[in-house]
């Protein structure tokens, strides 16, 4: 499921009572694990629909400088369908991620800095935001879950790494030191 492109939604089935289910399992499901993003591939349904929340206490790990240089801030919920990102950032951010059906693993991921995304909310209403920092990388992971990639394909390959290494090894170390001391400068 995880490698299929998701078929767009129709209003119909956006406002259908099993959306609507599938949004409130979804939520649940992000919260427990917790993440900060979920697409319904990952849950074994093949739909353009993915939830996204970056709760503060997510925040707590992070040094006030992590924070500022990965733009962090909190997302509220919301639900996401059939999203299509209209531009992005030529910058390009690049920092660890990790991915809930990918568990256990993370690897540094270059992301647009910012994207703008059009997409439908659970009410079947249009919205449009303009995502910077994290939330732009959130937004492009799930868009990416949609369209059958992973992070995995993106990913700077030396750099994958399980998520008990990335914590004892390379936490609290900028992302281009990790880089250099892992000579994945130019590569992908």
């Amino acid at each position: 499921m995880l490698r299929i492109a998701a078929r767009e939604l129709s209003r119909e089935e956006i406002l259908s009572h099993k959306t609507g289910e599938l949004i409130e399992h979804m939520r649940e499901t992000m919260r427990h694990v917790p993440g900060v993003g979920l697409a319904a591939p990952q849950v074994g349904i093949s739909l353009p629909l993915a939830v996204i929340e970056d709760r503060e206490e997510y925040h707590n790990k992070l040094t006030a400088e992590q924070r500022r240089d990965r733009q962090r801030q909190p997302v509220p919920f919301h639900v996401v369908i059939n999203p299509r990102i209209l531009s992005s950032d030529s910058m390009n951010l690049e920092f660890f991620e990790g991915c809930l059906s990918v568990a256990g693993y993370a690897a540094i991921v270059p992301r647009a800095r910012a994207v703008t995304v059009e997409y439908l909310n659970e009410f079947a209403e249009t919205k449009r935001v303009h995502a910077v920092g994290w939330y732009a990388r959130i937004f492009q992971h799930e868009i990416d879950h949609l369209s059958g990639i992973l992070y995995v394909d993106r990913m700077k390959v030396g750099s994958f790494t399980t998520v008990e290494n990335l914590e004892r090894m390379w936490k609290d170390v900028p992302v281009p030191e990790v880089e250099a001391r892992l000579k994945l400068r130019g590569r992908s």
